[in-house]
Order: structure tokens, then C-alpha cells, then sequence
């Protein structure tokens, strides 16, 4: 049993939160590296561009949220 398939390595894209392969754009907002190459919002009609924007609004609230804090941070809570 000497064949036998690797799980892929997933990174989290650190804009949206998703798991994105390593050293490749981010399928999901379009970002690699914090620069956009990609415009994902380009090819979407109105109601998805919505739907679009309020998904990648509470994923970057979410990815905040799991940021560790600094001691000013810690001195608030």
C-alpha cells in the first residue's frame, strides 16, 4: 500500500477567511497577497453583488474577531 493520495495543504486567505491552495489567488474574494488581481464582483448580476458584499463583509468581521490580541487589547476586555 505504498500508493496513496496526500491531503492538499490549505492556507486561510487572511481577507475573507476561506481556505484557499497556497500561492494562488483566493477563489472566493479575488486577493492574493492583500492586493485584488482579480475582480469578483465584475462578472456577478445586482443580487448576487449583494449577496456577494454582506458574505465577505461578515467574513472579515469574523476573521478580526480571531486575531489575537495585543495587551492594549487584552486591558479593554
Amino acid at each position: 500500500m505504498h500508493i496513496f493520495i496526500k491531503p492538499t495543504g490549505l492556507t486561510i486567505c487572511p481577507k475573507c477567511g476561506q481556505k484557499a491552495l497556497p500561492h494562488t489567488v483566493c477563489g472566493n474574494c479575488g486577493y492574493y497577497k492583500g492586493r485584488e488581481v482579480i475582480d469578483v464582483m465584475k462578472r456577478l448580476n445586482r443580487k448576487e453583488k449583494k449577496e456577494k458584499e454582506r458574505e465577505i463583509a461578515g467574513q472579515e468581521t469574523k476573521a478580526a474577531e480571531n486575531k489575537p490580541l495585543s495587551a492594549e487589547g487584552l486591558s479593554k476586555k
